[in-house]
């Protein structure tokens, strides 16, 4: 059985992004596990790392997402295990995990240090697994030159067979591979792909929204697959709204106060993709009435304006399992800038 550590040095590089590309691409039995969960979802009274629960949920794969992951905290971890205990219980896992599968993916943490303290670092569960680590790499031009750098002359590589990098999130590929490829070939190291910035996986669906505002549906909930491209903050009269450039834009989020029935009304008028309503305030009936006969979906929560858009602020764009065009995508964008053949060598 091929092991695969797929590590990272910063958080949000787009690990699990890639993973979903290359499972689509490689067209294999893959396994999936992270020992160390650090993305906490808190569903039917249990705890699941949202990595783990979303490859369930993508590709049927038989093990609970629970039962992908050691465990979510460092302390706890610490108290439950020795070094050697952890060690033997990642093999073991392992072992369950990928019997039948051509390929066994194992998603470090979210940085190449995280879960140093507890021995479920990426270098570690390499060396525990005898696998491949794969690194996943982005930033602006600079960081991801410095990124690789550090790799090559800072980490300890003992015992560690890397399978070479990728680089994600590129905004100029020719450019990058112009300026910076040549000299990072000369370092020795192995770049099995450049991925371009693609701005459809940065977009929200209403669903995720919903689900992450602890929203409640008022109307359409059919439609909550939409994505939203851009945000307008409803904090003026309706009419004044629909003179403002944005306003006009397609697949656009209204966040406003429940009161605001001409602002609603103006939104529902111009094809809102969607209604978020707050202060916990309800419109009247028969403007959710229009909502649903228009099937544009409203969310009603309890913040207000200010702190909603703080909360959206901070959202990180993470896949879901119904967002079938992005897998796609995520799969052609692999399959046309990975050496497939490179990296499974």
């Amino acid at each position: 059985m091929n092991t695969l550590i797929v590590a990272s040095l910063r958080s949000s590089t787009g690990k699990t992004s890639c993973i979903v590309g290359l499972t689509e691409a490689l067209q294999k039995k893959v396994g999936y596990m992270k020992p160390f969960g650090d993305r906490l979802l808190y569903s039917k009274k249990r705890l699941w790392d949202y990595d783990a629960a979303l490859m369930t949920g993508l590709y049927a794969l038989k093990e609970h997402p629970d039962d992908m992951s050691l465990g979510f905290d460092h302390s706890k971890l610490r108290f439950m295990y020795t070094q050697e205990s952890i060690k033997d219980k990642v093999f073991d896992l392992a072992q369950t995990i990928g019997v039948g599968r051509d390929l066994l993916i194992v998603e470090a943490g979210k940085s190449i240090s995280y879960g140093t303290s507890v021995h479920l670092d990426a270098l570690s569960l390499a060396r525990y697994l005898n696998g491949k680590v794969l690194f996943v790499i982005s930033g602006d031009d600079d960081t991801i030159l410095d990124d690789i750098m550090f790799v090559k002359r800072s980490v300890d590589m003992k015992e560690i067979k890397v399978a070479g990098i990728i680089v994600n999130k590129v905004h100029n590929v020719d450019e990058f591979k112009e300026t910076y490829l040549p000299e990072i070939k000369q370092a020795g190291l192995n770049v099995l792909g450049v991925l371009p910035y693609q701005s459809e996986l940065t977009y929200f669906s209403l669903r995720f929204l919903a689900d992450k505002l602890f929203a409640k549906v008022l109307t359409a909930e059919a439609n909550l697959g939409r994505r939203v491209k851009n945000i307008f903050i409803g904090a003026m009269s309706g009419n004044v709204a629909a003179q403002k450039p944005l306003f006009k834009k397609e697949d656009k989020l209204i966040i406003t106060g429940g009161d605001r029935s001409d602002m609603i009304l103006a939104a529902l008028n111009h094809d809102a993709a969607g209604i978020i309503l707050t202060n916990n305030i309800l419109p009247p009936a028969n403007i959710i009435a229009r909502a649903e006969e228009s099937g544009t979906p409203m969310l009603l929560v309890t913040p207000d304006t200010f702190q909603v858009v703080r909360q959206i602020d901070r959202l990180e764009p993470l896949l879901t399992r119904d967002a079938a065009d992005k897998v796609e995508l995520l799969k052609n964008i692999v399959k046309a800038n990975v050496d497939i053949d490179g990296l499974m060598a």
